[in-house]
């Protein structure tokens, strides 16, 4: 069975249909750039271009980097326009795909439920966390598998400021860190994490996670193991589309 993913970033808005049988990419995923400023409108003219590069007729999972209530209405728009706040994302969305059945969840979120199904998690219990470092951090929390949602994690006080102004992976590029210092932000990160929740696994997700090798092995102190996702930057096509 094939249902269509998208998922929608900071710096990118991207998707594909997946067969939720293997848990993959039926097609080679279609990317387009997120619009600045990144209005609701601005936002669904990109997601119906991606949509719309397949021909797609059929439903429709879409990821939103912020908090999503009820399955549709935003909550926070950390990355993208305040205008967000307060908006029916899963009728404008669906509106704009032309009465497609739309479902609409936090990026994150699908991004763990993804890799709890098919991927680093499979089959683990206890406390688990997805963490995806990107334009922000994102957080996925499970207990014995079962998704706590809207987390948020990322906007955990850091050095005074939003945690992942301090140690996504937009803070590394804008402040051209070192992977060794940008793994010491991590570490700090994860230990704070670490300390409020006692979690046995972190999955580090995200598109750093295809650079795991370069920054893992420099974290230390963290007693929960950590491995990186094995959907990699795929997680929350894949998740939507679940």
């Amino acid at each position: 069975m094939q249902i269509f993913g998208v998922d929608i970033g900071g710096s990118g808005i991207k998707g594909a249909p997946v067969d939720l049988d293997k848990g993959d990419l039926a097609e080679e995923r279609y990317k387009v750039l997120t619009p600045h400023p990144a209005t609701p409108d601005a936002v669904a003219d990109g997601v119906k271009e991606v949509v719309d590069h397949f021909g797609w007729t059929g439903q429709v999972g879409i990821t939103f980097p912020g908090v999503v209530t009820g399955g549709s209405t935003i909550r926070t728009a950390a990355n993208v326009d305040k205008d967000w706040i307060d908006t029916d994302a899963r009728a404008l969305l669906g509106d704009r795909l032309g009465g497609l059945q739309v479902t609409v969840l936090n990026d994150a979120d699908a991004a763990g439920v993804a890799e709890m199904e098919f991927g680093a998690g499979k089959g683990r219990r206890g406390t688990v966390f997805l963490l995806t470092f990107g334009t922000g951090i994102g957080s996925a929390l499970f207990v014995d598998g079962t998704l706590v949602p809207n987390t948020e994690l990322g906007h955990l006080e850091l050095n005074g400021h939003d945690a992942e102004k301090h140690a996504s992976t937009k803070a590394k590029e804008d402040h051209d860190l070192s992977w060794e210092h940008w793994a010491h932000r991590v570490q700090k990160y994860l230990a704070h994490v670490e300390m409020l929740f006692s979690p046995e696994l972190f999955i580090i997700g995200g598109g750093v996670s295809r650079k795991a090798q370069k920054f893992l092995p420099l974290i230390e102190g963290i007693k929960a193991e950590m491995v990186p996702a094995q959907l990699q930057n795929n997680a929350g096509i894949v998740g939507a589309a679940m």
